[in-house]
């Protein structure tokens, strides 16, 4: 961004600056991701052979489930992006300041997406993203919604993003999940 202004010793505000900038066709705007990097050589080989597995799941009548944490929201009466419909000049009036409240906390939700079914499941904990909370979100999914669905399953199949609590180099990650399948 490159601008002259002459301004021989002259004090200018920031809202002057704002309406400079917005005469000269710009805008407040977030960044936007669109840089993807370059492609791993491997990487349509590793969606091919997980798209096989799914559908060998698929074959068999088992649970192929994707999981993902996702972000953390403050507890209370908070503004979000989200937009509803209220009686004209009657929005739905939140907190000025998004400070977390100590008495209330955050929540982490956690979703998990039955690929299979088309039906997803959000448990909602009140402390971290950790493991044990990833692992204990997938058994109380099983017991309360895979398993009544899926009464003969032997495996489950779990897609992941790999970052986070549920990294596949994260060896904790896989020692919860061999408790769980033991």
């Amino acid at each position: 961004m490159h601008f002259k202004f002459k301004l021989a010793d002259s004090k200018i505000s920031h809202s002057k600056v704002c309406d400079l900038l917005k005469k000269s066709g710009y805008s407040l705007q977030a960044n936007k991701k669109t840089n993807e990097g370059g492609d791993h050589p491997d990487r349509n080989e590793q969606f091919e052979y997980i798209n096989k597995k799914v559908r060998d799941f698929q074959k068999w009548n088992q649970p192929v489930i994707s999981v993902d944490t996702k972000k953390k929201e403050n507890i209370g009466n908070f503004k979000n992006n989200g937009k509803e419909y209220h009686k004209k000049k009657n929005p739905e009036e939140v907190n000025v300041y998004d400070f977390v409240d100590k008495k209330l906390g955050k929540v982490a939700p956690y979703g998990i997406y039955d690929i299979v079914q088309n039906k997803g499941w959000v448990n909602v904990g009140i402390s971290s993203d950790t493991v044990e909370f990833a692992v204990e979100s997938i058994r109380t999914w099983w017991q309360e919604m895979g398993k009544p669905i899926y009464p003969t399953a032997k495996k489950i199949m779990i897609t992941a993003d790999g970052g986070g609590s549920n990294g596949s180099r994260v060896r904790l990650w896989k020692t919860e999940l061999q408790k769980l399948a033991n």
